[in-house]
């Protein structure tokens, strides 16, 4: 199933998970270190909605951004 915006194109993203370990300095220890760096994916908040498409009425995969910018009409 695609994790894609019909209305602006938004995907998932690439990023990474630090892991780190260690007591920090202000509470008395000498700092964090970095155990892990990982990769992580991160994905858009897609809502499966009812809209109004050329006249006619259809299901499209919404991001959240763009049913708050009114990009669409809900039927």
């Amino acid at each position: 199933m695609s994790q894609v915006c019909d209305i602006c194109g938004k995907g998932k993203t690439v990023g990474g998970h630090i892991t780190r370990r260690g007591l920090a300095k202000k509470k008395g220890g000498i700092g964090m270190h970095v155990v892990k760096n990982t990769k992580r994916t991160f994905s858009p908040n897609l809502q499966r909605i009812r809209c109004r498409v050329n006249g006619g009425v259809s299901r499209l995969k919404v991001c959240t951004a763009c049913i708050r910018s009114d990009k669409i009409t809900k039927a």
